[in-house]
């Protein structure tokens, strides 16, 4: 992570959420209906945390700036969004055993 976002995350300024997949893509679909902009994935996952912190807000009564960034474009994963489109794309979550394996092939490094 770069070294400002890691301080933003320190600091309390942001925070890290995980999402699932399809409600990326179904969050995406959503901004291109009505910004006229199909964004990238990576992008997307910003889109839904932006949109669920909205929906919290209006929940609440709670008036925030919520921001996120926008980058890339969705032309470029076209394969992706197909995929969701058809109900071929699922919500995969490693367990910590499978990330485990994953961790421990990685090689070491001296710092």
């Amino acid at each position: 992570m770069s070294p400002i976002l890691s301080q933003l995350y320190h600091d309390g300024l942001m925070e890290a959420v995980s999402v699932e997949q399809t409600s990326v893509f179904a969050a995406a679909q959503q901004f291109a209906r009505i910004e006229g902009i199909l964004p990238a994935p990576e992008s997307s996952h910003a889109i839904k945390a932006a949109i669920d912190e909205a929906l919290m807000c209006k929940e609440t009564g709670e008036e925030k700036t919520i921001l996120f960034g926008l980058t890339g474009t969705g032309y470029f994963d076209m394969v992706a969004y197909q995929k969701f489109n058809d109900g071929e794309m699922s919500d995969y979550i490693p367990t910590d055993e499978e990330l485990q394996k994953s961790f421990d092939r990685l090689p070491k490094v001296d710092l």
